[in-house]
């Protein structure tokens, strides 16, 4: 089976063709950054807009990389939701109808399921059952993995998710947007000990996350500080280590409370060097194993849709000609397959 799949659920246009034999055989990635850093964070109409006008070029262009046309496909993925609606609605209705034209089964794809198999798309490919990290800008939740569509919550967010975390504190220390990847790049040149934040929900019981509390932290010590760049690197590490620590504890009780020893972990904050690092320690102590993808499928991507919608398709799930986005969709309302 041969798959084209199309991801539009924020700000990233993504598209990817995979075959079941061969792999990944191309993969094309619009990011609209730049059209957003301007009012420092997505504005969704402008997101819709720019989706539109990107993605029948890079349908082609991805194609014409994997050599192949719409005769060589046996479906089309895309994805359903969560996400912003107008995002998601250009996605489903360009992939709902070139299936329609092309004659082929298409497949809505759940965008965190999408996220949870991308360490899927390399060798060594996790077995089941394992723990999943899914952290991005936002989501963050701890699932329990069965199997495809076998998943069960065991913690998320009851705020802002890690990610959003991340590029709101990078905000208030003047980093451009987005600002995560650049706050743990400043990290890098801060010192320890400076500062101590909090680990926000680690002594109360559960796998539920809460990092609003360390972002109001986080502005509360820049406002009182000397607004230097040194001191802007030292808060900077202070708050990656409290985030990092954070989620390491609550991966290290998930795995104990499920007595399960593989942990993967996805979404766009997963491609943070610093909790690679500490969760592979961490890993290593219990004589367990940690999977994530590929740096570049950590983000959205087609890749990660086309292959969860490979696996959909050949059970037998088809998306009918009014199919709907559905911006919220809870993963443990997914069929098992």
């Amino acid at each position: 089976m041969r798959v084209l799949g199309i991801e539009t659920s924020c700000d990233e246009t993504g598209v990817a063709v995979y075959d079941e034999h061969q792999g990944l055989l191309s993969h094309q990635l619009y990011s609209q950054v730049k059209l957003h850093a301007d009012y420092g964070g997505v504005v969704p109409e402008l997101a819709s807009r720019d989706h539109v006008r990107k993605i029948i070029p890079l349908i082609k262009q991805t194609l014409l990389e994997a050599n192949c046309t719409e005769k060589d496909l046996d479906g089309i993925a895309f994805t359903k939701g969560p996400g912003l609606v107008g995002a998601l609605l250009v996605g489903s209705s360009v992939a709902r109808s070139l299936a329609y034209a092309w004659n082929l089964p298409a497949v809505g794809v759940h965008h965190m399921e999408g996220h949870l198999l991308a360490p899927m798309l390399d060798e060594p490919v996790p077995s089941f059952p394992f723990i999943a990290l899914l952290v991005s800008g936002g989501h963050s939740m701890m699932v329990r993995v069965d199997g495809i569509g076998q998943y069960q919550v065991l913690g998320e967010s009851v705020d802002d998710a890690a990610g959003e975390a991340f590029d709101k504190t990078a905000k208030l220390l003047g980093l451009d947007y987005p600002g995560g990847p650049l706050l743990a790049k400043l990290a890098e040149q801060g010192e320890a000990g400076h500062y101590q934040f909090p680990r926000p929900m680690t002594t109360k019981p559960g796998l539920d996350f809460s990092f609003s509390g360390l972002k109001t932290f986080a502005a509360n010590t820049i406002r009182a500080s000397d607004g230097s760049a040194q001191t802007h690197a030292n808060i900077a590490y202070a708050f990656q280590e409290a985030v990092v620590d954070t989620l390491a504890i609550k991966c290290k009780r998930a795995l104990k409370q499920t007595k399960l020893k593989r942990l993967v972990i996805a979404g766009g904050v997963s491609a943070n060097k610093q909790l690679r690092t500490q969760l592979a320690d961490m890993m290593r102590s219990i004589n367990g194993e940690v999977f994530y993808p590929r740096l570049e499928f950590c983000t959205d991507n087609g890749a990660m849709i086309a292959y969860a919608g490979l696996q959909r398709l050949k059970a037998g799930e088809t998306e009918s000609l009014s199919t709907k986005a559905q911006p919220r969709w809870s993963l443990e309302d997914l069929p098992a397959i």
